[in-house]
């Protein structure tokens, strides 16, 4: 007894589901559960590499380096007449 749940419920109730349901339809929610759970572990391990900080090459440095002293520049605004 699991929690006030006894066997023959539990197997009252699998009997239920599979008529309900179905072998087939239970058996294509099975493998798409299965392929979802490994598509996640899959992201899972795959999370480290992708958050690595790209490395970016002198050139790309430079440019940006250039592109932040331009921003930081003040504009010269017209003034209000």
């Amino acid at each position: 007894m699991i929690g006030g749940i006894s066997v023959w419920q539990l197997l009252i109730l699998l009997l239920i589901v599979v008529v309900v349901f179905g072998t087939k339809r239970l058996r294509n929610i099975g493998s798409d559960l299965g392929s979802a759970i490994k598509g996640f572990r899959k992201g899972i391990e795959d999370e480290p590499e992708d958050s690595e900080p790209e490395k970016l090459t002198t050139e790309e440095q430079t440019s940006a380096e250039n592109q932040d002293q331009q921003e930081s520049t003040p504009a010269s605004r017209p003034k209000d007449v």
